[in-house]
C-alpha cells in the first residue's frame, strides 16, 4: 500500500506536554450534521413472520375475486376455474402474483379458506416463485428441483383441503411422490394460480374453487432488526447511507442455519455443518457457504452485527477438510472436492480477516498449521522456478477452476497478486504468534513474487498488468482483479497504479460498473460482465490511491444501478450485457460478496482499519472525496471505535472527533491541503515547526495523531473547534 503526503506527527502525549495553547480564531466553524437516526435505513422486516406488500395488479388473470384479500385481511381471494365447455372456451388459470415488496428468504405458509369441487379431485393451487418480475413464469426462477433434487418441476404443488386449515411449505410430498413441494425458496415474488400437475392425479385437478385468506413467510435469514446493529454508517450522500444498509440486508438473507434441503445443489450437504449458522453464498442459490464470497460479506457481517460464528463455522469447516497436499476446499459441494484455484488463498485472507475483525486468536493458534500447508506445500507445487510465478498449468492446477471459472493459463496476475495478499496476511499472523521464521520467509517470498509481477507481467503499452498466457505470449487482455490487487498489496507503485486505475476507467465502464476484462479474448461477453465481488478490489485500490472521486463514481454507478432495477434493495452475484442479471434466471440477486459498499464505506469514508488483531491497533483516515460529513461506529471486541468528521473542501476545512475503547491504538490521520494551514488538536493548535509538510503535486496530505486511551478527541484543521 501506498500513502499520498502522509505527513507524521509525534504521539498524542507528547504534542500536549510539547506545545503551547494558543486559541485561533478568524476561521467560521463547521456546522453539526443531521441526528444519528440511522435506523430509518434498515431493511430487515421488523418479525420474523413477513407479510406482502402489495398484489401486482398487471399479472392478475382469470377468474379471481377480491384479489387483494389475501394482501389487506378484507375478505379471501377467491380463485375460480370451471372446465371448459368446449374445445374453443377460454381456459385461463386464476392467477396473481404477490409482491413481498423486497428480496426475502424463508418459509411460505398459505392460509386457505377451503375449496370446493363438484368433481373428484382437490383443486390444486401450485406455487412459483421469483427474485425479479423478470424470470417470473409457471416455474419459479430457479428451482432447486433442477439441480440434484427431482420431486418438483419448478412449482410447488398443493392439493387444497375442503376445510380451512394453513398450509406450511416443506421439502417433501403429501401423497407418496406426489403433489410435492421444495420447502425453502429466496424471492420477492409469488405466482399463485389455480392449476395441478396430471401427473398428482386423482389428488388434485386443475378445476373448481379455492379461497385463500391470506399469506406469510417465516424469515429464516439473520433478522437484523435495529436493537441488533453493532456497528452503523452515515453521511450527507443519503444514496451511499441506504446502499450501506442494503448490503448489510444482502448478507443477512445469506446468514442462515445450514439445513439438508436448503442448498443448491443438493449435494452440498455435510453432516459436518448441518444445523451450524452459516454465511452462506446467495440467499437463492448457491445457498452453499464459498470461502471466496467470505472476502466481501464476512467483513460486510463484521462491521454490522455481532455474528462472527457464522463466518468462523465455515473456516473452520473448510480447514478441518484439507488436503493432504495442503489445498483446502472452496465449499462442502460434491464431498469437498471442487477444484478451484483460488480459494485456498481467500481462506488464508479470511481467517486473516477474522483475527484482525474479532480478535479470534483461538481460531487463529488452532488452524495456523493450515496455513503453512497451503503457503509451503501446495502453493510452491504449482510454481514456476524460472519466475517464482504461481503458474496455471503447473502440478494439479490445470484443470482448476476459480471463482468465475475462467479458462485462463500461466502466470495469471490474478492468482499471484492474491498469492502475495495471502503471504502477508499470513506473515502478520505469525508474527504475532512468534513465529519470527515464517513470518520473515513468507515476507521475503511475497516480496520476490511482487517483483516478478512488475517483470514479467505489465504491458507497457496500455499501462496494466496481463491476465495471464495465450499459448507462448501473454494474452493481449487485462483483468480487473489481478489489477486491482495489485494496487491493495502494493504490488503496483504508485505510478503503476495511478497507470493502472486510469486504464480500468477507459477501457472497462460501463453504465452498470466495471467490466472484469478490458475485452472478450479469454471468452465472449467478458468484456460486458460486471461483478460486483471484485469491483469490490478495484474501489478498495481507488480509495488506497487518494482517488477518492472515480472511486464514488464507480461505487454510484454499480450500486446505483442494483438499487433501481428489480428486485431492488439486494445486491446481485454478477451483472451482465446491457445490465441484466448475468446469467439470466438462474442469477442469484441477493449475493453476500456483493455488498462491498459496507466495508468499503466503513473503512475508507469513514476511515475505520484495523491493524492489530480484533482492533487492538487501528486507523482512522477518511479519504473524503466529495462527501461533506459522516459518521459512525466501528465493533471491536473490547468495545465501539465512534468516528464524526466533517468538511468544507473549498475552505480547506477539516473537522474529526473519535472515540475508540481502552486498551486499544490508534492513528488518526486528517487531510490537510497546503503546506500552512493551522492544526488543532484537542483546541490546542499544532505548530508548523513542529514537522515538515512535503506534498507531491497536486497531492492532499495527511497530518497524523496517535491515541492509547479512551477519551474522546478533537482534530480540527483550518480553525479552532475549542469553545
Amino acid at each position: 500500500m501506498f500513502l499520498r503526503g502522509i505527513l507524521l506527527f509525534h504521539s498524542f502525549t507528547s504534542l500536549w506536554n510539547a506545545i503551547e495553547a494558543a486559541p485561533y480564531e478568524g476561521q467560521a466553524r463547521l456546522t453539526p450534521e443531521g441526528p444519528d437516526d440511522w435506523q430509518k435505513y434498515v431493511r430487515s422486516p421488523p418479525s420474523p413472520i413477513v407479510y406482502p406488500a402489495r398484489i401486482v395488479a398487471s399479472y392478475t388473470q382469470g377468474n379471481v375475486t377480491n384479489p387483494e384479500g389475501l394482501f389487506t385481511g378484507k375478505g379471501s381471494t377467491l380463485f375460480t376455474r370451471n372446465a371448459p365447455t368446449n374445445a374453443t372456451s377460454p381456459d385461463i388459470p386464476p392467477t396473481i402474483v404477490v409482491d413481498f415488496g423486497q428480496n426475502i428468504a424463508g418459509y411460505l405458509s398459505v392460509s386457505f379458506g377451503g375449496s370446493y369441487n363438484s368433481t373428484p379431485g382437490r383443486p390444486g393451487i401450485r406455487l412459483a416463485f421469483s427474485e425479479t418480475l423478470e424470470y417470473l413464469t409457471d416455474f419459479s426462477d430457479f428451482s432447486r428441483g433442477y439441480n440434484g433434487d427431482t420431486i418438483t418441476p419448478g412449482s410447488d404443488q398443493i392439493a387444497v383441503s375442503a376445510q380451512p386449515y394453513t398450509w406450511k411449505d416443506a421439502h417433501g410430498c403429501e401423497y407418496g411422490n406426489q403433489v410435492c413441494a421444495d420447502g425453502f425458496h429466496g424471492f420477492r415474488y409469488v405466482k399463485v394460480y389455480l392449476d395441478a400437475l396430471a401427473a398428482d392425479a386423482p389428488y388434485t385437478t386443475s378445476y373448481g374453487q379455492v379461497a385463500v385468506k391470506s399469506m406469510s413467510m417465516n424469515f429464516s435469514g439473520y433478522l437484523g432488526t435495529p436493537e441488533t446493529f453493532t456497528g452503523w454508517f452515515k453521511s450527507s450522500d443519503e444514496q451511499l447511507n441506504q446502499w450501506w444498509f442494503d448490503g448489510v440486508y444482502t448478507t443477512d438473507l445469506c446468514t442462515d442455519i445450514f439445513g439438508v434441503n436448503d442448498t443448491d445443489p443438493r449435494n452440498s450437504a455435510s453432516p459436518s455443518i448441518i444445523g451450524k449458522l452459516v454465511l452462506h453464498d446467495g440467499a437463492k442459490r448457491d445457498r452453499d457457504p464459498y470461502v471466496g464470497d467470505l472476502a466481501v460479506s464476512a467483513r460486510t457481517s463484521y462491521l454490522s452485527h455481532d455474528i462472527p460464528l457464522a463466518t468462523r463455522n465455515v473456516l473452520a469447516d473448510l480447514a478441518d477438510h484439507q488436503r493432504a497436499d495442503g489445498w483446502i476446499p472452496p465449499a462442502s459441494i460434491n464431498g469437498y472436492t471442487l477444484p478451484l484455484l483460488d480459494y485456498p488463498l481467500w481462506w488464508v485472507v479470511c481467517s486473516y480477516d477474522l483475527f484482525m475483525y474479532t480478535g479470534d486468536t483461538a481460531y487463529i493458534q488452532q488452524y495456523y498449521p493450515n496455513i503453512i500447508k497451503v503457503l509451503d506445500t501446495f502453493y510452491p507445487s504449482i510454481t514456476d522456478s524460472r519466475t517464482q510465478l504461481l503458474s496455471k498449468g503447473f502440478g494439479v492446477s490445470g484443470g482448476y477452476g476459480d471463482y468465475a471459472f475462467i479458462g485462463r493459463t500461466g502466470p495469471v496476475t490474478y492468482y499471484n497478486a492474491l498469492y502475495v495478499l495471502a503471504l502477508q496476511n499470513a506473515a502478520t499472523i505469525a508474527n504475532f504468534l512468534s513465529n519470527d521464521t515464517d513470518a520473515a520467509r513468507w515476507t521475503s517470498r511475497a516480496q520476490l513474487v511482487s517483483s516478478a509481477i512488475n517483470t514479467y507481467n505489465f504491458d507497457s503499452s496500455v499501462g496494466a498488468f496481463y491476465d495471464g498466457t495465450c499459448g507462448d505470449s501473454y494474452c493481449n487482455t487485462h483483468a480487473q482483479d489481478g489489477n486491482s490487487l495489485s494496487i491493495v498489496t502494493g504490488v503496483a507503485n504508485s505510478s503503476r497504479a495511478n497507470s493502472v486505475l486510469s486504464y480500468l476507467s477507459q477501457a472497462n465502464a460501463r453504465p452498470y460498473g466495471n467490466a472484469f476484462y478490458d475485452n472478450d479474448v479469454v471468452s465472449g461477453g467478458y468484456s460486458q460482465r460486471v461483478y460486483a465481488f471484485v469491483s469490490y478490489f478495484e474501489i478498495e485500490a481507488r480509495f488506497i490511491a487518494g482517488q477518492a472521486d472515480t472511486a464514488l463514481e464507480e461505487i454510484r454507478r454499480l450500486y446505483g444501478w442494483m438499487s433501481t432495477h428489480d428486485p431492488e434493495i439486494t445486491q446481485w452475484e454478477g451483472i451482465g450485457p446491457n445490465g441484466q442479471p448475468y446469467e439470466g434466471a438462474y442469477t442469484s440477486m441477493a449475493h453476500g460478496w456483493g455488498t462491498g459498499i459496507v466495508p468499503v464505506l466503513t473503512n475508507y469514508i469513514l476511515g475505520v482499519i484495523p491493524s492489530g488483531h480484533g482492533f487492538s491497533i487501528y486507523t482512522i483516515k477518511p479519504v473524503p472525496g466529495d462527501i461533506e460529513w459522516a459518521k459512525g461506529v466501528v465493533p471491536t471486541p473490547k468495545g465501539p471505535i465512534t468516528v464524526n468528521w466533517q468538511q468544507k473542501k473549498v475552505l480547506g476545512l477539516f473537522f474529526l472527533t473519535a472515540t475508540a475503547p481502552a486498551g486499544t491504538q490508534g492513528t488518526v490521520y486528517v487531510p490537510v491541503s497546503n503546506s500552512t494551514v493551522p492544526v488543532y488538536l484537542d483546541s490546542i493548535p499544532i505548530p508548523n515547526s513542529a514537522h515538515e509538510r512535503d506534498f507531491e503535486e497536486g497531492g492532499v496530505g495527511y497530518v497524523s495523531v496517535s491515541i492509547s486511551d479512551s477519551l474522546t478527541h478533537t482534530i480540527s484543521v483550518g480553525y479552532n473547534a475549542g469553545p
